[in-house]
């Protein structure tokens, strides 16, 4: 009997930018652009910049880069394309005709490593969410190639059933998935409108995919969530209680890594992730010190945050993987606190500690009570919620001297004063 070998056909793609300005950075988006094929599985054959005064409407690329790509293809053994830009319908129909290969753009990228990230419902609901929307738009134009491209980047997660479905369908699930995701957000908020009860202030971990949060979750809070040297390895948002050493606590909530252009596929199906940062109280922004981008990196994540409307908070910039700098060091002049750091090794984080200490101080009204002895559990709801400097036990009561939230300040005054 003879058996057959049958193993996935490795995908060698050549990756297309296009640069319509001098001070725009075509090659490093490109170098991001290969990791991101990297992280979908896919080989990076070459790349090939076009200088253009603007995208060709209908090829993305103009007649020579074309005939380039294809004389490349052929050379390098590839067997796609990826360019760095969202494509139309159009221009990905026209370019597959020229080029006889699979055409991809950095969207249907984002999307695929999202769909093999997704691990928790809502992340899969979200996901699918996007995936459908970004299909539904070239659903006619697609037919021909859907049925020629047999697995690999775009075509795997929870979308790929939808695929070959006509419009009416594709817009019933889009429907149906909108209303579970709506049922998600209000338990979201529920979850949001306890925090705020509870008074414990929050902060959200932000930063560029890959910059270290979810390491630096982990060193602090002993998180446990996975934590690679990969784009996008988490995408669900984990929160946890950091207790500090004056007994005070403050809640870290993880969120997905920006990325220069994020799909809004994606920012709109993941609204309710990423709007972690507009609610918190404090923003925690993480930044890979050590990648050579960093500047632009900072500048995406800021933008990111203006466009969620989470702007005029107190922000901590972290200069995290200080144990892979080296050279000039950078700074963040549109932070509040600025700290050195190492997630991987715990280098700075004391110092960090100390900054989210004298935030919460600045947020909390100093205290000086006598409480009767029968009053004696305002002193545990000082414990819980504010930080409590001493207590001292008299005849005639407990003597403490407190430091506690605004928000509570009334509810710990003794009777006898109310």
């Amino acid at each position: 009997m003879q058996f057959y070998d049958f193993k996935e056909i490795e995908e060698r793609v050549i990756l297309i930018g296009v640069q319509t300005e001098q001070d725009e950075d075509v090659a490093a988006s490109l170098d991001e652009l290969e990791e991101l094929a990297s992280t979908a599985g896919a080989v990076t054959a070459g790349k090939v910049i076009q200088n253009r005064e603007a995208v060709h409407p209908g090829t993305y690329i103009g007649k020579g880069k074309i005939e380039e790509v294809a004389a490349l293809l052929k050379a390098l053994d590839a067997n796609g394309v990826i360019c760095d830009d969202e494509l139309s319908p159009a221009q990905m129909n026209n370019l597959e005709r020229e080029l006889g290969c699979k055409v991809m753009d950095r969207t249907l990228l984002i999307l695929d490593i999202f769909a093999r990230r997704a691990t928790t419902s809502e992340g899969k609901i979200q996901v699918e969410l996007a995936q459908l929307r970004y299909r539904s738009a070239r659903l006619v134009g697609l037919r021909e190639s859907l049925s020629r491209l047999g697995g690999g980047i775009g075509t795997r997660g929870p979308g790929e059933k939808k695929l070959e479905t006509d419009r009416r369908l594709i817009r019933t699930r889009i429907s149906a998935l909108k209303a579970e995701l709506a049922q998600v957000e209000k338990h979201r908020e529920l979850i949001r409108g306890k925090r705020t009860r509870g008074n414990l202030k929050t902060a959200a971990i932000v930063g560029y995919t890959n910059a270290g949060k979810s390491t630096l979750l982990n060193t602090l809070t002993g998180a446990g969530i996975l934590a690679e040297d990969k784009l996008f390895a988490t995408l669900d948002p984990t929160t946890r209680v950091l207790e500090l050493k004056d007994g005070q606590q403050i809640l870290l909530t993880d969120t997905v890594g920006f990325i220069r252009k994020l799909p809004h596929h994606l920012v709109e199906a993941f609204k309710s992730t990423l709007e972690e940062a507009k609610y918190a109280d404090y923003i925690i922004h993480v930044v890979d010190a050590s990648n050579p981008q960093a500047e632009l990196q900072m500048h995406t994540v800021y933008e990111t945050l203006r466009e969620l409307g989470a702007t005029g908070k107190k922000i901590i910039t972290l200069l995290n993987k200080q144990d892979r700098v080296q050279g000039e060091q950078m700074r963040d002049f549109r932070a509040d606190y600025t700290v050195k750091c190492s997630a991987r090794t715990g280098e700075g984080l004391e110092e960090f500690k100390e900054v989210l200490a004298k935030l919460l101080a600045e947020s909390q009204v100093y205290l000086e009570e006598l409480y009767d002895y029968k009053e004696a559990g305002m002193i545990q709801m000082i414990r819980e919620y504010g930080s409590l400097i001493s207590e001292e036990y008299r005849e005639d009561g407990i003597f403490v001297k407190a430091r506690v939230p605004a928000e509570i300040f009334v509810s710990v005054i003794p009777k006898a004063r109310k």
